[in-house]
């Protein structure tokens, strides 16, 4: 995940510097994972289970152009020591079809199987490392870029995509648009000790990217609940 390209990660670092991993929301039962890209490289994935880690969602792909060499380390080394893991596709609005991004993130792993550990492929859609915040699409464009996406997902996989965002971006870029939480789960980006103010209409979170700061390698995430009800999330309700 880039969250503005990391370009306040020396901020935020100093701020939670001292964050254990019990900190945030610690008040609500929460299990806690991670996401990785190629930047981990070939992860660890028993020292993070023993780090008390229990989902991971791994970059699979970028537009339609990029994949990730360690996908495969990463996405079978997480599932093989228990983990429940899920894929996600960086979002590149300006660029390829959202239909043709869908086909492409399918087509380089993420996809969904009904094993009750695999969990839906994930939209990353955020600022934008390469140039303007919103790639230069209006308000209403790109809301029918990510409909494009969430739909093409559906129709291919039976599942509605995770919505990776910040509730900036979301306000800047799509109008604050509440459309999309009915189908899709929210995953909100915010490095703090609280989740803070949601995109409009997302009725709760349910996952929270809360550090790129440890305590797992990668991001340092939560699911907002226990494990079981993200297992019924993975087998999409029919374990």
């Amino acid at each position: 995940m880039t969250y503005r390209a990391k370009r306040v990660l020396v901020v935020v670092a100093a701020l939670i510097a001292g964050l254990a991993i019990a900190s945030p929301a610690e008040a609500a039962t929460v299990t806690y994972g991670q996401d990785v890209s190629s930047y981990q490289g070939n992860v660890n994935w028993a020292a993070q289970w023993s780090a008390g880690s229990r989902f991971a969602y791994i970059k699979a792909t970028e537009g339609n152009y990029y994949t990730n060499s360690y996908f495969a380390q990463q996405y079978n080394g997480s599932y093989n020591v228990g983990m429940i893991r899920g894929a996600y596709h960086f979002a590149i609005p300006n660029g390829a079809s959202a239909s043709a991004q869908a086909d492409y993130f399918i087509a380089h792993g993420g996809g969904w199987s009904a094993d009750g550990k695999t969990l839906p492929g994930a939209l990353d859609i955020e600022y934008n490392p390469y140039g303007a915040t919103c790639y230069g699409l209006s308000q209403a464009s790109m809301r029918s870029w990510i409909s494009a996406f969430l739909t093409r997902y559906h129709d291919r996989t039976g599942r509605w995509a995770v919505i990776y965002t910040t509730t900036d971006w979301w306000i800047s870029c799509t109008g604050n648009y509440t459309g999309f939480w009915a189908n899709s789960p929210l995953w909100l980006a915010r490095y703090a000790s609280a989740p803070g103010t949601l995109p409009a209409g997302a009725p709760t979170w349910s996952f929270w990217q809360y550090s790129s700061s440890g305590p797992f390698a990668g991001d340092s995430n939560q699911w907002h609940g226990a494990l079981d009800r993200l297992k019924v999330l993975a087998c999409n309700g029919s374990c």
